[in-house]
């Protein structure tokens, strides 16, 4: 007997699904701006930031991208925002999560034919699509979350085929409860290993993070431990506060239980706000750390100027105000709100930390402007400052990632 598709299955439609853009209600907003990872002139025509050198780095060929959003883009069905291509209501062609959803699957079915590092590659190119049709994983957004799913039995499918080994961990919480994790190890070496905890961006997966594994840290023989942020994945049942850093500093406190991780050479890598949680850690466990490295760091400048905050997308206030469990967005109660999150605020960015930091910013970064990068290189008794040239994108990307990584391993085997 045929089975059922799982994608199928999951998605099959009951009811009208509130749609993504429409999840979090507008009180008083700001005027809408765009921006992206790679060029902050992205069109003002889509609700969701599109970040293609993000996905490409990742091994979404520009191809299959512009495929899909042309699908997307091309849809002639209602949508919630006649202005936004990304809005189209329903699980249907044209919708953001459907078209992402459908490319996947058909990778899913490639995987199937497929056997060892073949069937590998192709279950994480399924992943990637399933966890860039979840984006920006709002919550409350069920289409979003049936996708992670299957997102992440991809992941896992994938890492079962390909080199290296993947270990999911729990960690006990101090509420009593657990949070998921993927501890991965390097092919070569014996264990244990030192090991990089990725603190991830708000808007990302833990699985987003793969490559940085096969491509930058398994070859220096680090482990990679990732975990969801608050609110987001496998920690969504947590809720983003002013301690932004409690699910990643009580299970930085548990890594001597790992034996797969030397938990005296373990470094912290975050990304985007995941630097807030990174850098917070720098002062609140500073003799469990290494070494801690910031790539495009949120940690003051966007959560205390409103100039700033003018200027972002209104997806990336979406995402703050899901994050912290609001399901409307009063602008200057929000603005008002963040401001606390700001770690020079809290009383710790300005006094200095034992602990190596390393921070990264690209030019003309409104999210992450270089004065953000000094502030913490200069709270560090060891601090380095990394400018990443704006073009050319991709190159500038990996280069700042190579450079990133060795200052980690020249940190973590000292």
């Amino acid at each position: 007997m045929q089975t059922k598709n799982l994608s199928e299955e999951l998605f099959k439609p009951r009811f009208e699904h509130p749609e993504t853009s429409a999840l979090v209600r507008r009180i008083a907003g700001c005027p809408p701006g765009s921006g992206s990872f790679a060029d902050n002139r992205s069109p003002h025509c889509w609700y969701r930031t599109l970040t293609p050198l993000l996905w490409s780095w990742r091994g979404i060929s520009p191809i299959e991208i512009n495929e899909v959003l042309s699908r997307i883009a091309a849809s002639p069905l209602a949508r919630s925002n006649e202005q936004l291509l990304d809005t189209v209501r329903g699980y249907r062609n044209g919708n953001w999560i459907y078209e992402w959803s459908v490319q996947a699957a058909r990778w899913q079915e490639k995987a199937k034919s497929k056997t060892g590092a073949l069937a590998g590659e192709s279950w994480l190119h399924a992943a990637n699509l399933f966890s860039i049709a979840a984006y920006p994983h709002l919550n409350e957004d069920e289409l979003a979350d049936q996708a992670r799913v299957l997102a992440y039995r991809a992941y896992e499918q994938a890492t079962t085929c390909l080199r290296g080994e993947l270990r999911p961990l729990k960690f006990r919480m101090d509420d009593g409860k657990t949070v998921d994790a993927f501890l991965h190890l390097p092919e070569q070496g014996n264990a244990p290993f030192p090991a990089v905890l990725v603190c991830g961006g708000l808007d990302t997966l833990q699985l987003d993070y793969f490559r940085l594994f096969h491509d930058y840290l398994a070859p220096r023989g680090i482990a990679m431990l990732t975990m969801d942020m608050p609110s987001v994945g496998y920690s969504a049942r947590w809720r983003l506060t002013q301690d932004t850093s409690m699910l990643h500093q009580q299970v930085l406190k548990q890594l001597a239980e790992v034996p797969w991780i030397d938990h005296r050479r373990v470094g912290l890598w975050g990304q985007r706000f995941g630097a807030n949680v990174a850098v917070r850690l720098a002062y609140l466990e500073s003799g469990l750390l290494r070494a801690v490295a910031c790539h495009s760091p949120v940690v003051h400048s966007l959560l205390t100027e409103e100039s700033l905050q003018h200027r972002v997308p209104d997806m990336f206030l979406d995402i703050l105000a899901s994050r912290m469990g609001k399901n409307t967005l009063d602008y200057p109660t929000l603005a008002a709100e963040i401001s606390a999150y700001s770690l020079k605020n809290q009383g710790l960015l300005g006094r200095r930390t034992p602990v190596p930091m390393l921070s990264a910013f690209r030019k003309n970064d409104f999210y992450s402007p270089e004065e953000e990068s000094q502030l913490i290189v200069n709270s560090s008794v060891q601090g380095k400052l990394l400018r990443i040239p704006a073009l050319p994108a991709m190159k500038s990307l990996v280069d700042s990632l190579q450079q990133i990584s060795d200052w980690l391993e020249k940190q973590l085997k000292r």
